[in-house]
Parts: C-alpha cells; sequence; structure tokens
C-alpha cells in the first residue's frame, strides 16, 4: 500500500512537468529551460525503442538551428558503435549545440531530461503492473502499441537515415553491405560503423 501511495506523486509528477515546462518555456524564456522542455518531452512520448525518439529529436534540435542536420546524423551513427540505450545520443546533443547551455553542462542538462520521464513512469506504475498487464484491455492496447511501434522504426529508416544516406546505387551497395556484416556475419557494430565510414569516404572522393 505504500508503495502505491509514493506512486502517485511519482505519475502526477510526470503529467505535470510534461503539462507545465511549455507553459513556463513561453512566459519566461531560458535556453536552459527550452533545452530541458525539448528534452523532456521527446523522453516522455516516446514507445517502444530508442530509434524512435529519433525524429522527435531532430524536430526539437535541427529547426531552431541548436544542431545541424550533419552534425544530428553523424552523432547518431556514432551511437549505433557503443553499448548502452540510444537515449544517451541526448548527452552527444548536449554538448555539441551552438547555443549554451552546451559542452559538459548541455550533456548532463540533455540527459537528465530525456531519462526523467521514464523512471518517473516506473516508479508511477510499477505498483500497478501486475494489475494493468493481466487486463484483456491492456493487452490489447499494448498489442496495438506495438504494430505502431513497428510503423514509426520504418518511418525513421526512411527519414531521416534513408533520405540523408542514401543518394546514390553506390550508397545503396554500402549500405547493403554494411547490413550484411551485421546480419549475416555478426560483425561488431563499432567494426560495421568504421567501415561504412571507410566506404561512404571513398565513395565521397570518388564522386
Amino acid at each position: 500500500m505504500a508503495l502505491a501511495v509514493s506512486a502517485w506523486p511519482a505519475a502526477g509528477g510526470q503529467v505535470l512537468v510534461i503539462v507545465v515546462l511549455p507553459v513556463f518555456r513561453y512566459l519566461a524564456p531560458s535556453p536552459t529551460l527550452a533545452v530541458f522542455d525539448s528534452f523532456y518531452r521527446a523522453g516522455s512520448l516516446v514507445f517502444g525503442g530508442g530509434h524512435v525518439v529519433l525524429p522527435l529529436l531532430q524536430a526539437e534540435v535541427v529547426p531552431p538551428g541548436w544542431v545541424s542536420n550533419e552534425q544530428f546524423l553523424a552523432g547518431y551513427g556514432a551511437a549505433q558503435a557503443v553499448p548502452g540505450p540510444l537515449f544517451t545520443f541526448a548527452a552527444y546533443l548536449g554538448a555539441v549545440m551552438q547555443a549554451r547551455p552546451n559542452g559538459w553542462a548541455g550533456a548532463a542538462l540533455a540527459l537528465i531530461a530525456i531519462f526523467l520521464p521514464s523512471f518517473l513512469l516506473v516508479v508511477g506504475a510499477l505498483p500497478f503492473w501486475n494489475a494493468l498487464r493481466a487486463r484483456a484491455t491492456f493487452q490489447s492496447a499494448l498489442r496495438g502499441i506495438n504494430a505502431a511501434v513497428v510503423g514509426l522504426l520504418l518511418a525513421v529508416l526512411y527519414h531521416p537515415v534513408w533520405t540523408s544516406a542514401i543518394h546514390a546505387p553506390a550508397d545503396f551497395g554500402l549500405a547493403l553491405a554494411a547490413f550484411g556484416l551485421l546480419a549475416l556475419w555478426s560483425v561488431p557494430p563499432w567494426l560495421v560503423v568504421a567501415f561504412a565510414a571507410a566506404g561512404g569516404s571513398a565513395i565521397a572522393a570518388i564522386r
């Protein structure tokens, strides 16, 4: 019972913050508050895997000019070569932002903001999880959400990944080779990233 009671402030705080932050961002403009709001919202709206966060993050950091599209895609590629959740990509974005806060402060702020919603959600939902997952309606909702996530992942594969990287048959061949190394020969991801970077540089030099 005590655990369930303590869960309500976390769940309520999750909802309150996502509603109140944009209001404060509008009423009291601040670069720090804007960055925290953008990354917190991206972390709050993601379901089903880290890759789904890509379009949300891109929409938050590229149009305002905080990060260029080239920097965004380069960081995403580098994030694939290291272990850990894709959400840590936020630290890179916070560090390379043009305006302050950036550097170490920006990295820490972005990382805390994007992970905080999930911690609040876990604390808020955990006491009720066993009861929720036993409900047929909740199971049906999860199946529908999972199906939607597959569509979102395919959309992310097309944009921004495909549209920014595949411009010619040589690019497609390089992507196909990288996929084969991962899927068929189980080559470590960091080696595949290095291979793709070298191949991309060679293709660019030929053009």
